[in-house]
């Protein structure tokens, strides 16, 4: 039994995905945006404008985004605005901590690069750093304990930080885990009180925002 314990951690974060992915592409094929987006919309008038939630390379914010290659490098805004999400953040060079987190549990890249409209809190590597080594390779190595903490730093919408700034709070894949509140203004923004270092990323079915903290859930 001790085996079904990877497997169901898995199964969940697969199954969380895809779930909230479908109904997300379902309710965009024939608009722009949801129902209730678009209810939203008819009341917040031009503010709607970014309901989808979609970024450009011209739209990040961040003090390290200057940190990122430039122009069509691999790595940089422009490259990663056409990959997936999960493909992008491998060429990304903030991003290589999480990556391997991703790539710990099986499966978990291919399911996030084939799930439309999603928003992703994407940890830096110093984020993963003040974890610890020995945290980090607990957690790398047990997959039951990892799914829900990257749930966490994803929601099955896709928001850019004008829509975030709106929500004030968002649910992630993981609900039992509480709510993510976001707060600030202008370039100074923070996710559970995680300073945004570069956001507004595009990719393309996800926006990303790299924080300098890894978000932990409550359960």
């Amino acid at each position: 039994m001790g085996k079904l314990k990877p497997v169901l951690g898995v199964a969940l974060v697969a199954l969380s995905l895809a779930a909230c992915g479908s109904s997300e592409t379902g309710s965009s094929s024939s608009s722009a945006a949801p129902v209730a987006t678009t209810t939203a919309a008819s009341k917040m008038g031009a503010a709607a404008a970014a309901g989808d939630g979609v970024t450009t390379a011209a739209d990040v914010f961040g003090p390290s985004c200057k940190d990122l290659p430039q122009g069509d490098a691999s790595g940089g805004l422009t490259s990663m605005g056409v990959q997936p999400v999960a493909t992008a953040a491998g060429t990304n060079p903030l991003l290589t901590k999480l990556v391997a987190a991703v790539q710990a549990i099986p499966g978990l890249a291919d399911t996030l690069n084939t799930t439309d409209n999603l928003t992703v809190f994407a940890p830096a590597d110093p984020a993963f750093a003040a974890l610890g080594e020995a945290k980090f390779q607990e957690l790398a190595q047990n997959p039951t304990a990892l799914a829900p903490i990257l749930q966490f730093h994803v929601v099955a919408k896709r928001y850019n930080k004008d829509g975030l700034l709106a929500a004030k709070t968002v649910k992630s894949l993981n609900a039992a885990g509480g709510d993510i509140t976001i707060a600030g203004s202008g370039d100074d923004v923070t996710i559970n009180g995680a300073k945004v270092l570069c956001g507004n990323i595009p990719t393309k079915n996800a926006t990303v925002f790299v924080i300098d903290s890894v978000l932990m859930p409550k359960a």
